[in-house]
């Protein structure tokens, strides 16, 4: 489970100050699928980088399974990354001279892995329809299949949270659809999603939809 306490982030000062989030609490369940939607600059992207510590709050509590994780060092949230959460974004950010298998096996060359890696790394490319693109670099590969691939990647670590920010952004609407199916496919197996979307009808595929206005929440389903 994930509580997220009163998150405020602040942006400069003075005349140039900006509350990115103000007084922000959201709670998501195990297994939920939780959709974060807004106009631009509402704070969508703030939440989801303070949720997976890519940002500090200024104020208030990300608290990950009874942990509190906002106030770690920068190793132990690259640990908390590398076995509970995974982020999939809108840019895809494959490693162009990578093959798709070992752009999916990059986690594991920074974390614990064993002797059955690849064959799990071939499994979840398998999963999303691209075992026989294995072989491939990101530039062979069509935007929706790169997404895939990213997909296949934020999960072969085991992780229980996937943040996606706009992950359907940068693919046609046939493709956008096949990439929610495959995240509804993984919410069903029990992986929790937070999804960023600008879109009310990608939102409304998630189980929940949490609406930011400048920094606040101004509903939750």
């Amino acid at each position: 489970m994930l509580e997220v306490r009163h998150a405020s982030k602040i942006y400069g000062s003075g005349p140039a100050r900006v509350a990115a989030l103000n007084d922000v609490s959201l709670r998501v369940e195990d297994g939920d699928f939780v959709a974060i939607t807004g106009p631009s600059g509402s704070g969508k992207s703030t939440l989801l980088n303070v949720i997976g510590g890519l940002e500090k709050l200024t104020g208030g509590q990300v608290i990950l399974d009874g942990r509190r994780i906002d106030d770690l060092s920068e190793n132990a949230l690259v640990d908390i990354r590398r076995k509970k959460i995974a982020y999939v974004f809108q840019q895809y950010h494959l490693i162009p001279s990578l093959t798709a298998l070992e752009n999916v096996l990059l986690p594991l060359t920074f974390g614990a892995s064993n002797g059955h890696a690849e064959q799990r790394a071939m499994e979840l490319l398998r999963r999303v329809g691209l075992e026989k693109r294995a072989g491939h670099k990101p530039s062979q590969l069509s935007g929706g299949e790169q997404q895939r691939v990213a997909i296949a990647r934020s999960l072969v670590n085991g992780c229980t949270l996937i943040l996606a920010d706009e992950p359907t952004g940068n693919v046609d609407q046939k493709t956008g659809i096949e990439v929610l199916q495959l995240f509804e496919q993984v919410n069903r197996d029990g992986v929790s999603i937070i999804m960023v979307t600008h879109s009310p009808e990608i939102a409304h595929r998630a189980r929940r939809i949490v609406s930011l206005r400048d920094g606040e929440v101004v509903s939750a389903g």
